[in-house]
């Protein structure tokens, strides 16, 4: 099926032929269906924290940034803004000249809120020779979203979300690489006085996140009083994934050559796994607030990191004792019950004798932890927290996205859905790092329907980063308020009260 061009083109990528083969089985056979026991909600499966218990973990956290453990933050920033501003091109494209929509209206009529709107004007003037008011005045509107999106303006279109103005202070507007910057100054600032962030960026956009970054660091290590460690990873290109025709043969370009595409977020465990930390706290690039509204993300950020340290406290104390041939069973069975009470693994057949109760435990403790927060769900009902059956049997809880779900009784059911407000404990008891690669569970993919060059193609999309990828971690889910929960999907997002 390969021609030798084919493999030359495989092994540039650094995909091996058993590994295309497998990904072209996953296009004929699909993906299995996750069997799903019942949604995750408080009291089965999501923690509810009393006052008391959040002081606990804010003060273990507190602790625990006194120590000589290394805190990463993990920002996947690689995502163009295209999609943000799908609206937009569509009124620059389409026929009509001047906004019917109600998202357009919304847009022109409130353009002088948005944080861009200063320089936006700017590249009218130099542009247009009018300003964004006298060119609105003329009915040009389209010159306006023009300037906006394209290159002769300030080519938001293109740029990724993480470069583009989202908030006004009196002193600067900040970008969301910005806003990540000052987060982590107040929820990952350890002894040294070092704030430790990764950003994962594509290729063609990394050296603007440099110069971003060099551009502002002077003036926010002054201002916050810390060291910042930057550093950047890109996708791999041993992620990519083949496309396909309808009929499951590896899509061609014109050229003849096989055709990759990226395999979605859950690529980046590669770049997680990379990762030299004890503790990661991982949280998309868009999902910032200005300084006025951060004390809620900062508080809770504390508490799931200490809620994390606390079980990892006590899973390595578990796993030390494990060690012990003569463990008594009385003990035994405290262990078994903190892997089902705290850590939600539940084992439907219980072990035939002590020593298979002993492996089953070392098993399950033995892995990467995650502690995600989980908002209530006051829209509709889509995917979120769950408890699904393993491969092996048991029943642990997981991060569903709504593809997943087949049973759509089961989906109005969930009562929380995942924000991507995760921290994880990456090393093993012995201080060794965890292979994240061993834990994701390769039946979780999915299938797309995409295009190229006007022809329908089908794309694979590796497991999610917080779904299948880390389907094999311990998982913990507690419930954070929804106003730690602000992303920015659309441009007019900006608008909310939340951004202004």
């Amino acid at each position: 099926m390969f021609t030798p061009a084919d493999l030359q083109q495989l092994a540039s990528k650094g995909i091996s032929i058993a590994q295309a083969e497998e990904q072209l089985n996953y296009f004929k056979q699909g993906f299995p269906q996750l069997e799903i026991k019942q949604a995750a909600n408080v009291g089965n499966g999501i923690s509810r924290l009393s006052d008391e218990e959040q002081e606990k973990y804010i003060d273990l956290w507190e602790k625990y940034l006194d120590s000589d453990n290394t805190i990463v933050k993990f920002v996947p920033a690689s995502g163009a803004a295209s999609r943000m501003f799908k609206n937009l091109f569509e009124f620059l494209n389409g026929n009509q000249e001047l906004p019917n929509t109600e998202f357009m209206l919304s847009f022109f009529h409130q353009i002088a809120k948005f944080s861009f709107y200063n320089e936006l004007n700017d590249a009218c003037k130099k542009n247009e020779g009018a300003s964004i008011e006298k060119l609105m005045a003329d009915k040009n509107y389209k010159a306006i979203v023009s300037n906006l999106l394209e290159e002769k303006g300030l080519n938001y279109g293109t740029l990724p979300k993480g470069l583009l103005n989202f908030h006004t202070y009196v002193e600067e507007v900040r970008t969301p690489f910005l806003e990540h910057l000052v987060e982590g100054a107040l929820y990952a600032n350890n002894k040294k006085n070092e704030v430790n962030i990764h950003f994962t960026v594509s290729g063609e956009h990394k050296e603007l996140f440099k110069k971003h970054l060099m551009d502002n660091l002077s003036s926010y290590t002054e201002k916050f009083g810390v060291k910042f460690n930057i550093s950047f990873s890109e996708q791999k290109p041993s992620t990519d994934t083949l496309a396909v025709d309808k009929n499951n043969v590896p899509f061609r370009t014109a050229e003849g050559k096989l055709l990759f595409r990226p395999g979605g977020h859950g690529a980046l465990i590669h770049n997680l796994n990379d990762i030299e930390a004890d503790v990661v706290f991982i949280k998309n690039i868009d999902n910032v607030v200005p300084d006025r509204l951060k004390n809620s993300t900062i508080t809770y950020k504390k508490i799931i990191g200490g809620f994390l340290v606390a079980l990892q406290q006590q899973t390595f104390a578990y796993l030390k004792e494990l060690e012990n041939e003569q463990i008594s069973d009385s003990k035994l069975m405290i262990i078994k019950q903190f892997c089902e009470a705290r850590l939600n693994n539940i084992q439907p057949n219980e072990p035939k004798n002590r020593n298979e109760l002993i492996d089953y435990l070392k098993q399950k403790l033995n892995r990467p932890i995650r502690v995600c927060g989980m908002v209530k769900n006051e829209g509709e009902p889509g995917g979120g927290p769950f408890l699904t059956v393993n491969a092996d049997g048991t029943i642990s809880p997981q991060i569903l996205e709504s593809s997943q779900i087949k049973d759509q009784n089961i989906m109005t059911q969930s009562t929380h859905f995942n924000p991507v407000d995760l921290v994880c404990a990456i090393k093993d008891y012995r201080g060794n790092h965890f292979n994240l690669l061993s834990y994701v569970d390769k039946q979780t993919g999915f299938i797309s329907s995409k295009s190229y060059d006007g022809k329908e193609l089908k794309a694979l999309e590796l497991p999610g980063l917080w779904n299948g990828a880390m389907s094999d971690w311990n998982t913990v889910f507690v419930e954070v308020p929804s106003d730690t929960f602000n992303p920015v999907k659309t441009v007019n997002d900006l608008l909310r009260e939340e951004h202004q």
